[in-house]
């Protein structure tokens, strides 16, 4: 069992690091399977498709990253630190180590990958939806937070911020890469993100980053 179980792991954690460092369509079972030191025969006792794996991987993926984001949205801070710390986890994946290729804009596969498939993969589409579901009720509780303490200037439906936060980083990050250019993402994190959540001048003004 225990032999079964890292087979499987290895088959995730491979697949998360090669559609990470590629994109979906470009990476094949037989590239994860030689990746991984397994059998195609291991990963067919697995997963029935690569569609499946990619779903599973996203589910293995999420459970990895809500434990940082459990941490940059703890009870600890303030609502508007809890935002800081949003946009400063964000700014800290966008790294050539972790994509491995040149560009140094980072991006999310899982939210990706729907879109480059099409629809005729409903598992990839699917893991999309989870991604963007599990970190919307991240986004949303923050929103709350942030209303509730007096730091916006009028009042807003939290569940549609919380989406527009999350298609506005996605679409930051996508543009980034296409630019090659993470200096745009830099100036415009904070400042798109502020200005959709309309936080108050007196807020701002305290988050703006301290010059070096």
């Amino acid at each position: 069992m225990t032999r079964s179980k890292n087979t499987r792991e290895r088959l995730l954690d491979t697949a998360i690091d090669l559609i990470w460092k590629s994109n979906y369509t470009r990476v094949g079972v037989n590239e994860i399977c030689k990746a991984a030191g397994v059998t195609k025969g291991g990963f067919y006792h697995h997963f029935e498709t690569k569609a499946d794996l990619f779903y599973e991987a996203s589910v293995h993926h999420w459970e990895q990253k809500k434990h940082e984001l459990d941490e940059v949205f703890s009870a600890r801070y303030t609502p508007i630190e809890q935002l800081e710390n949003l946009v400063n986890h964000i700014l800290a994946y966008q790294t050539e180590e972790e994509l491995g290729d040149d560009n140094p804009v980072s991006g999310c596969p899982f939210f990706t990958s729907g879109a480059q498939v099409g629809t005729g993969e409903d598992k990839v589409r699917q893991a999309g939806q989870l991604m963007c579901q599990n970190a919307q009720k991240y986004d949303e509780a923050l929103v709350r937070g942030l209303q509730s303490g007096g730091y916006l200037n009028s009042e807003c439906d939290p569940r549609q911020v919380a989406r527009i936060l999350l298609q506005y980083v996605q679409g930051l990050l996508l543009y980034g890469r296409t630019f090659y250019d993470l200096e745009v993402v830099k100036a415009d994190i904070r400042e798109g993100l502020y200005r959709i959540l309309d936080v108050k001048a007196e807020y701002r003004a305290v988050a703006q980053p301290k010059a070096a």
